[in-house]
């Protein structure tokens, strides 16, 4: 109610700008609809008056909508919307003649860029909020052929971080009770395992050992931001076959001691790069520990999806002649069905697994792997690699069918955090660090030491 609430009060002031909006007779032709709606962001910035910078705001996103020309507006927000130079050459000189609190702040707020506050008033127009996140995945499409455009990316990404912050966050369990509108958001969104239909989606949202949480913001009331597919288990499983058939064995939930987070999925382009899973992650572990307490184990099960382009491309790959057929039939996955030809693969990728976690690096240090580098940099350790863990089409051409958990210790948690954010130690278990012992029998190679997890 209080969101509707302000919604239409919104629309009413909105409404009533309108009029006075009319009066300056902005131009609607196509010809330099980029032009026009940079001349209504000037005017937005300058404008005092509520009614019409609501109106302004509200007709600038209106058009961005069915603007055309796009990367003319983004190159114009880049070059004129920068910080005042004017402004900040002053402000840098008050600062050097008296370095004081009272010029760093003046040289703080001169040296902000005027986009900034543009973004501001645009997310007073009703929508705004959503409007500017849709802007900014749009930015990002064009950022690949434009890297000039990255300061714009920046100050989304600055205003998200704290418009999005945990605070302003609602955690909701998805169940078949949730509205349609949100259901059929979680169909199309998840990332990880597809969701064939709504029989499909029944299957993992409504037995009584599933579970689904989302993060949801005030402002984008029906869209979820992330959410996260949970199944109860008895023990840590090393396949997601098993969790999906449809003819499985529900799990009693008093029965059940371990918690498997099986998929973990974004929503919204516009928000790349602003963290929600770690908070959502941690969440959804004090609401089971809540609701089952006798819940002892909380893992991932989680793909590899850099794993066999690192095997077909990375010069650090320790992979000999030998093996390279072997490898390479990875790609056919008649394998699968062949029992001696998966067990030769087996003893081959299993040890490549393990230096694809604990050895290999990009050229600037990280971890090779995206989903690796968001779980241990939660705190999660390495637990085990599994050997045909998905023999899904996606699941073979991206890991080899290899599949990982990630287990979230609550007691240590923090401290493998801080491990891998400020030392790069991947934490774990003994089990991954023999693989890599493999990894020297087979390819005459030593293992160097790690991290005890």
């Amino acid at each position: 109610m209080p969101n509707a609430f302000f919604s239409d009060l919104l629309s009413s002031i909105a409404e009533r700008g309108r009029g006075l909006l009319r009066q300056k007779n902005w131009p609607s032709d196509s010809a330099g609809q980029a032009n026009n709606l940079i001349d209504m962001c000037r005017a937005l910035l300058t404008g005092r008056g509520e009614a019409t910078g609501v109106a302004i705001a509200a007709e600038v996103l209106g058009r961005y909508r069915t603007l055309e020309a796009r990367r003319g507006f983004f190159s114009a927000l880049e070059r004129d919307f920068g910080p005042d130079h004017e402004k900040l050459e002053k402000a840098i000189g008050n600062w050097k003649a008296a370095p004081d609190d009272r010029t760093a702040a003046d040289l703080h707020y001169a040296s902000e860029p005027r986009r900034l506050e543009l973004f501001r008033r645009l997310n007073r127009a009703p929508g705004g909020t959503a409007a500017l996140v849709d802007m900014r995945a749009d930015l990002l499409s064009e950022m690949r052929a434009n890297k000039t455009l990255a300061p714009i990316d920046k100050d989304f990404t600055h205003l998200f971080a704290s418009w999005f912050n945990r605070g302003f966050l609602v955690l909701r369990r998805i169940d078949w009770s949730t509205p349609a509108s949100i259901l059929e958001r979680i169909i199309r969104y998840e990332a990880v395992h597809e969701i064939h239909d709504w029989d499909d989606l029944r299957r993992r949202i409504d037995p009584p050992d599933r579970r689904c949480y989302a993060f949801f913001h005030p402002a984008l009331t029906d869209e979820p931001l992330i959410f996260v597919e949970v199944a109860l288990a008895e023990q840590i499983p090393g396949a997601i076959a098993p969790l999906l058939a449809h003819d499985r064995a529900p799990v009693a939930p008093e029965r059940a001691r371990t918690a498997v987070f099986y998929s973990i999925s974004n929503c919204q382009k516009g928000l790349a790069g602003v963290t929600f899973g770690n908070f959502l992650i941690k969440q959804v572990v004090e609401e089971l520990r809540r609701e089952l307490p006798r819940m002892e184990t909380f893992v991932t099960l989680s793909p590899v999806p850099g794993f066999r382009a690192w095997l077909a491309n990375a010069e650090d790959a320790p992979i000999d002649r030998e093996a390279l057929p072997l490898v390479a039939s990875l790609d056919d996955p008649s394998w699968t069905s062949e029992p001696e030809q998966a067990e030769r693969l087996r003893k081959i990728v299993e040890p490549l697994a393990a230096h694809y976690f604990l050895k290999a690096r990009l050229p600037d240090g990280r971890v090779v792997d995206p989903v690796a580098r968001f779980h241990l940099g939660n705190g999660a350790r390495l637990e085990r690699i599994n050997w045909m863990g998905d023999l899904s089409r996606k699941g073979l051409k991206e890991s080899g069918g290899v599949m990982v958990n990630y287990l979230y210790d609550l007691d240590e948690i923090e401290k493998n955090h801080e491990a891998f954010a400020n030392q790069g130690e991947v934490m774990a278990s003994s089990a991954v660090k023999r693989m890599l012992k493999g990894e020297r029998q087979i390819f005459g190679i030593p293992a160097p030491s790690f991290a005890q997890g």
